[in-house]
């Protein structure tokens, strides 16, 4: 016999007696540490996200979706220690989210208007997908009404919005030639609003709720770069700290897959790795917290995912141009010749060393205080 599931916004139901659903005090306050880390916040910031999300002070979320794949939803279910599908609830109120609402049709918008009213110009948007313009934008609609319409909607009493993946950052896979649809991104459709992007095919989880929860807690944003991308995450290039930097300094190469240098972790830049061009943090924030769980740990080159010049438009085993290139460590030889110094050198030497310790003495006693300290290397200007 079927019975029909209850159809009610998973927001309306009522909640566990225990505040944070069977997860303990320590791993909740674990991902509050995690997720303030993520957006470069204090441990001390962390405390007050987690004491925030006790009071139940907790940002309505209005999560949008359009042209994708679901993936930036699946990517924040499928974490462990706790999993943030248990706490993110303690964190945040999900308000509106056509993935996980129990509700269907007229009672899903019904929530959706009623979070929009009751949270005005304090609700997060968050925007997952691309948003098609073609032929009046009919290649999505929901309720009747196009995503352009929808997202217009939304975002305009919005506090935040968040473009989550790069489908909803400039419109990922569903913008990829010929485009059929006209998808692109929502800071493209929202021109002249703050619109924090979030790319990654699927971005990290973290990034997401660090983003989320500064808002929360402070009422601030993270640093953002040109395309709305948060510094923290999206500030430097995969190759810049990549684990297999130090093979490409040394010219050690895997030429194929499955070859010997593959198999040794060398670089994979020749075989099309878009790491020196991909500007994000997957090799310092790995996924489901699992070591080496992003595609250049298991062995897969970088395929530039977050990068609306790459992805999707540049033949996958391609190489690239490096971008902001640095020079190679070098040290000198830990083995090298040594020759064999003159008795007349190290005289003069001697001579020399004498003179320029006495005078220097000399003029300490002068100034009326110590010889002043030698500097050394300054790693503040980077010269010596």
């Amino acid at each position: 016999m079927n019975r029909a599931l209850p159809q009610f916004p998973r927001s309306w139901l009522p909640r566990p007696a225990e505040s944070h659903q069977g997860v303990s005090r320590r791993d909740f306050v674990r991902v509050c540490t995690m997720a303030a880390a993520a957006v470069g916040l204090s441990s001390s910031a962390a405390v007050q996200i987690a004491e925030a999300a006790a009071r139940g002070l907790k940002p309505s979320v209005i999560w949008l979706h359009f042209q994708e794949c679901t993936g930036c939803t699946e990517s924040l279910l499928r974490t462990s220690s706790p999993g943030i599908a248990e706490v993110i609830l303690d964190l945040i109120s999900l308000d509106y989210h056509e993935t996980l609402f129990a509700a269907a049709g007229h009672q899903a918008e019904a929530a959706l208007t009623a979070a929009k009213q009751q949270n005005k110009g304090k609700y997060i948007c968050v925007v997952e997908g691309a948003i098609p313009t073609k032929d009046g934008g009919i290649y999505c609609m929901i309720g009747g009404r196009t995503a352009v319409d929808i997202l217009n909607d939304v975002a305009a009493d919005a506090g935040a919005i968040i473009a989550i993946g790069s489908c909803a950052s400039w419109g990922g896979i569903p913008s990829a030639d010929p485009n059929p649809t006209g998808a692109t991104g929502a800071p493209m459709i929202l021109q002249g609003k703050t619109v924090v992007t979030i790319p990654g095919c699927p971005p990290n989880p973290y990034n997401f709720l660090g983003v989320a929860l500064q808002y929360a807690t402070f009422g601030t944003l993270p640093k953002l770069d040109a395309l709305g991308r948060p510094d923290f995450a999206y500030g430097r290039t995969i190759h810049e700290h990549c684990p297999r930097r130090a093979h490409f300094d040394a010219g050690r190469f895997a030429e194929r897959f499955g070859d010997e240098g593959h198999r040794q972790g060398f670089c994979l830049y020749k075989l099309g790795c878009k790491g020196p061009q991909t500007h994000a943090n997957c090799s310092v924030s790995h996924f489901c917290e699992v070591v080496d769980a992003w595609p250049i740990g298991i062995g897969s080159p970088c395929f530039g995912c977050t990068e609306q010049a790459l992805a999707f438009r540049v033949p996958a085993f391609q190489t690239v141009t490096i971008q902001r290139p640095t020079p190679p460590d070098t040290y000198p030889p830990v083995k090298s010749e040594q020759g064999s110094i003159s008795p007349t050198a190290t005289a003069v030497a001697g001579v020399i060393g004498g003179a320029l310790v006495g005078g220097g003495y000399i003029a300490s006693r002068k100034l009326g205080k110590d010889p002043p300290a030698i500097d050394g290397y300054d790693p503040a200007d980077g010269k010596d």
